[in-house]
């Protein structure tokens, strides 16, 4: 039984687990949504609800607890600016794990960590995705198109011969 054993050790040791969920956190407050494995979401889930926590303080002490914990000051401003008034009359619960398939080298199981509420956020980045990609083959596209009114037209081999062939009897 595991009576009194509190957190998870995710097979590292102390500094390197630290540093593990820290980068976790981070990125989780930038992306909205990572795919990790179970053990590593379950671990990573109080370190950025106590984030969110902080960010609805508001406060500099706040702020600066944030900042010694987050790796990029970007990770601050949007935990400050944009997360934790989002969940500003929310007590807890902050996170969705959505478990998803196996890692293919080891079997691990893996899941979608994400923040509540940020379906707008990944529906906007989708939207960015696709037109940027739809601009992307347009431009192909047209440089395609602009090289093939550019260049000569282009005669076939079978065609040539019999034209030089004729020519010269």
């Amino acid at each position: 039984m595991r009576h009194k054993v509190a957190g998870w050790k995710l097979g590292r040791n102390t500094a390197h687990r630290r540093a593990l969920l820290r980068n976790l956190v981070t990125s989780l407050i930038v992306e909205e949504r990572i795919e990790t494995t179970i053990p590593k979401a379950k671990a990573m889930r109080p370190h950025v609800e106590k984030m969110i926590t902080l960010g609805k303080r508001g406060d500099l002490a706040a702020r600066r607890l944030a900042t010694s914990y987050l790796m990029t000051s970007e990770a601050v401003t949007k935990l400050f600016d944009t997360i934790a008034p989002r969940f500003g009359d929310r007590n807890g619960g902050y996170l969705r794990i959505v478990r998803t398939a196996w890692q293919k080298g080891d079997g691990a199981e893996k899941a979608f960590i994400e923040l509540l509420g940020s379906e707008k956020v990944l529906d906007e980045k989708r939207e960015k995705r696709a037109d940027a990609r739809a601009k992307r083959v347009a431009e192909a596209k047209k440089a395609m198109e602009e090289a093939e009114a550019q260049a000569p037209p282009a005669e076939s081999g079978s065609e040539g011969s019999g034209k030089k062939e004729e020519e010269g009897t």
